[in-house]
């Protein structure tokens, strides 16, 4: 099989197996408890940032989705895109991590690409892209026997349609199916150009308590498309289109509740007068 390239790894996440496997048991370890039992968990939305930051918050979510849940594919939603971008799909081949390749299921992707218009990536021909690659150790580790469909939506309408309509194909070919979304949250501050509460603890609050706060209490009221809505007028996630999507699959397979297992920001970890937000969301049936 042949196989992308973990290009994030050594970077963003360890690139050596035993150092992986030992960040993720770290991060384990320290995991919010899981909110419901076993065989009622969906999917979730999950943050990308470097694993120093937010790798504990994605690290959460999908070993809820291990723990609780059998999975033979996970539909993966990621990719910053403007309402003006192409879809972008993987269709064949696999995704090499630290811990071992996960395999594309080919057969979802296929019948995918022959009802939507997407650019097709291929293990050799692609961009870089760390919102689904930082997700995919966890995924081998936690659900190591599952097959991944990675695509990157913009925030419009119609990737609502492919969110939903991914899972119905999943349905269709028997797959038990999971699904995650990755964005993260509020880029505040002079590096991101957006400072309307000024510097400082005002800032910083606002954030937490406010701009964030709003598109956080959309995720988990599964109202994907405010969530596309709410992030072009209010900048507090840069993914908003996977998210949203996440929120139409997950739906689609019948979950109707979501929860935020944790919030932070990248001030917590580090403070600093740029700083970005998090959150891991659960979706429950």
């Amino acid at each position: 099989m042949a196989l992308r390239p973990a290009d994030f790894a050594g970077s963003w996440y360890p690139d050596e197996e035993a150092e992986c496997r030992r960040a993720i048991e770290a991060f384990s370890r320290e995991a919010s408890p899981c909110p419901v039992d076993k065989g009622r968990s969906i999917g979730g939305i999950v943050p990308h940032a470097g694993w120093f930051y937010s790798g504990a918050i994605a690290c959460n979510v999908v070993q809820c989705l291990g723990d609780q849940a059998e999975c033979d594919t996970c539909l993966v939603f990621g990719r910053h895109l403007h309402a003006a971008s192409a879809n972008y799909i993987m269709a064949e081949g696999g995704w090499q991590t630290p811990l071992g390749p996960l395999e594309v299921d080919s057969e979802v992707a296929s019948v995918l690409i022959h009802e939507y218009p997407f650019v097709v990536e291929t293990v050799t021909n692609y961009d870089q892209d760390n919102t689904i690659e930082l997700q995919l150790p966890f995924i081998k580790y936690f659900l190591p026997g599952t097959k991944i469909v990675p695509m990157g939506l913009p925030p419009v309408p119609v990737s609502l349609d492919i969110g939903r309509r991914a899972a119905q194909i999943c349905v269709k070919k028997g797959r038990r199916t999971l699904v995650l979304g990755s964005t993260d949250l509020t880029h505040y501050g002079y590096n991101y150009g957006f400072v309307p509460k000024g510097t400082g603890e005002m800032a910083v609050n606002w954030v937490k308590a406010v701009n964030d706060r709003r598109i956080v209490d959309l995720m988990q009221e599964m109202d994907e498309k405010g969530v596309i809505e709410e992030s072009a007028e209010n900048h507090n996630a840069c993914c908003s289109g996977a998210a949203a999507a996440a929120i139409s699959a997950a739906r689609e397979l019948g979950a109707l509740h979501g929860k935020a297992l944790i919030y932070k920001t990248s001030y917590d970890v580090r403070p600093d007068n740029s700083f970005v937000g998090y959150t891991g969301i659960l979706f429950t049936r």
